[in-house]
């Protein structure tokens, strides 16, 4: 199955969407081993007896182990592609879930749950997927990355549920060791089998053409959307690439993003009792949130493809911003109609932003080392991501209340749109869209 570049493949031309539908399944089933931690939490505390802050700790330093690894992971996956690397991102988080049920220290969890498990599911997530799945597709970017990413929401639906079923009836030691089997079974063999880093390795091109670029001179503006010929001709490598500004915006409007994005779905529930509503309402809230992001992803990145990143990416921060602002009036006027308008903005609108977050960096930066130049920008808004939690409960014990830390972050999604639109992707190669109408604005 592996093709030889340059010559006529037997693949069937939608062998792009055979490699979407590998990564919906890979980031169904390990983004939400991450996200399970929170139900693996109460039964540790329970029989450990240890701290919250003790145990919380175990997902910061994941979290921390994560940020480090992935300009390790950009480069590994530079060279030996993802049939290879995502699979190893499944053997750590396997070998962390089952390390995890012989932990008998705060240290032990720290390594298994938070290291292996929280770094290991890293290389399957969107970063992992953002380094090789964009080279599929040029005119259906958007929309490919969009329905692998909203994997992360099918599964959530139907995984942590499970999980949490099975953590009542059979203990969390045995849900652990079941959910590091699935992981071994399902996502190696799928990786290994199915995932290739670009088409041209199994003689195919992007968005499932097989023919070769037509002979005869190089194509005009409007065939394949370059701007920008420079910039597209050159072979980027990290030193380059950190010389020019666009590199910086694009850093800043990503870790700026992230801030927004985290703060808020961090600090929401907790928010939302402290103005009056119930805890049962406020976690329905924070569930509908990840439902209605399966829409938006899709919706976004598809509308990415049709108008331009900038605007998607903008119409995504401004979904954040209304959420802001939702919870703003929220606190003067408590009301669930207007609780379901925060969760629509943040989920159709607000996680649009993974789509075009895929996106943009392989438009800008395509090459050999595109993985190490991705894996610097993914550290920076890892670092953003990180921060935006920390930041929002810092200024909430200054001030003793969330009003100036939801002010900073609305300041963050202004920033992170002004950021892209310097960026300028669309100054670098038009989306399908505007090749079509021959519009580079």
């Amino acid at each position: 199955m592996t093709g030889t570049p340059g010559k006529a493949s037997r693949l069937p031309f939608y062998y792009g969407w055979v490699v979407v539908a590998v990564g919906f399944i890979t980031m169904g089933i390990g983004v939400n081993t991450r996200t399970s931690f929170s139900l693996l939490f109460p039964p540790i505390l329970d029989e450990f007896g240890w701290s919250r802050g003790t145990i919380a700790a175990t997902f910061s330093i994941g979290f921390v182990a994560s940020t480090l690894m992935t300009p390790i992971i950009g480069a590994l996956m530079d060279r030996f592609g993802p049939r290879l690397v995502l699979p190893l991102g499944a053997i750590l988080t396997a070998c962390g879930l089952m390390g995890s049920t012989f932990a008998t220290l705060p240290w032990h969890f720290y390594l298994t749950l938070g290291a292996l498990v929280v770094g290991g599911t890293v290389f399957m997530s969107y970063i992992g997927h953002t380094l090789f799945l964009p080279n599929w597709f040029q005119r259906r970017r958007g929309l490919a990355l969009g329905i692998a990413f909203s994997g992360v929401g099918i599964g959530s639906i139907i995984m942590l549920p499970w999980m949490q079923y099975s953590i009542q009836t059979i203990g969390w030691r045995e849900s652990v060791w079941i959910l590091a089997v699935v992981i071994l079974v399902v996502l190696i063999p799928l990786n290994v089998l199915f995932q290739r880093n670009r088409p041209e390795d199994m003689g195919l091109r992007p968005d499932g053409a097989a023919a070769p670029m037509p002979s005869g001179g190089a194509p005009s503006r409007l065939d394949d959307g370059i701007v920008d010929r420079a910039w597209t001709a050159t072979e980027w490598t990290l030193p380059r690439a950190i010389r020019t500004s666009r590199f910086w915006w694009l850093m800043l409007s990503f870790s700026s993003g992230l801030y927004a994005w985290y703060a808020v779905q961090v600090h929401q529930t907790r928010y939302l009792i402290d103005i009056g509503i119930s805890a049962e309402t406020a976690a329905l809230a924070l569930g509908l949130v990840g439902l209605t992001g399966i829409g938006g992803q899709i919706a976004i990145g598809h509308f990415s493809d049709r108008v331009g990143r900038e605007w998607a990416w903008s119409l995504a921060l401004m979904g954040f911003f209304l959420t802001y602002v939702c919870l703003f009036v929220l606190d003067t006027w408590p009301s669930q109609w207007l609780m379901y308008a925060m969760v629509g903005a943040q989920g159709f609108l607000g996680y649009g932003l993974a789509s075009v977050f895929g996106a943009v960096p392989a438009e800008l930066f395509a090459g050999k080392r595109y993985g190490i130049i991705f894996g610097v920008i993914g550290a920076a808004s890892g670092a953003g991501a990180a921060l935006g939690p920390w930041a929002t409960g810092f200024f909430f014990d200054i001030w003793n209340g969330y009003i100036e830390a939801f002010l900073v972050a609305m300041g963050m999604c202004v920033i992170s749109i002004a950021a892209m639109w310097i960026a300028g992707p669309r100054k670098v190669r038009l989306v399908a869209g505007r090749i079509k109408s021959g519009n580079s604005e």
